[in-house]
């Protein structure tokens, strides 16, 4: 299977931003869930970031997301 043009940190980057905010919960209080520094969660937001596995499932874990709604 050949995937066009995927940009699998700006869609994950993305759809962190938007299931936070459907949750309506501060960039603080999901790095409080995920048990991340405070500024790594923006940084993530705007794509700044080359996370881990480890942290991508931190985040979808706090965001209560399967990762697989990440990349969609």
């Amino acid at each position: 299977m050949k995937l066009k043009n995927v940009r699998l940190k700006e869609t994950f980057s993305n759809n962190v931003r938007k299931y936070r905010l459907e949750l309506n919960i501060s960039q603080e209080d999901l790095a409080d869930i995920a048990g991340v520094h405070r500024t790594y969660i923006g940084s993530v937001e705007r794509g700044e970031r080359n996370i881990t596995i480890n942290v991508m499932e931190k985040i979808c874990n706090a965001l209560k997301r399967p990762i697989n709604d990440f990349f969609v």
